[in-house]
């Protein structure tokens, strides 16, 4: 994990929930701690990691993660024991 995905991370777990980070970003740190990336019909994607999964769609026509993606991957996350 690079200087950019760590200050990632912990802009995944700040309270309160960030708003503008973007999802590209995201997906950059999940397959960088390991977690095997699926593209799906349309937007779809899932991140499996330690026999967990992850389900999103990728926002658009914006870049930016929504606020529940955030807090639904800080969950992916902490489930899979990783903290900032």
């Amino acid at each position: 994990m690079n200087s950019r995905q760590r200050k990632l991370l912990g802009a995944i777990f700040a309270s309160p929930t960030v708003g503008n980070l973007r999802f590209s970003d995201i997906e950059g740190l999940l397959v960088g701690i390991g977690a095997e990336l699926r593209e799906s019909e349309g937007s779809r994607v899932r991140f499996s990691l330690r026999g967990d999964a992850w389900h999103a769609h990728r926002p658009h026509p914006g870049k930016e993660a929504k606020r529940y993606q955030v807090e639904s991957v800080r969950e992916f996350l902490e489930r899979n024991g990783v903290k900032p």
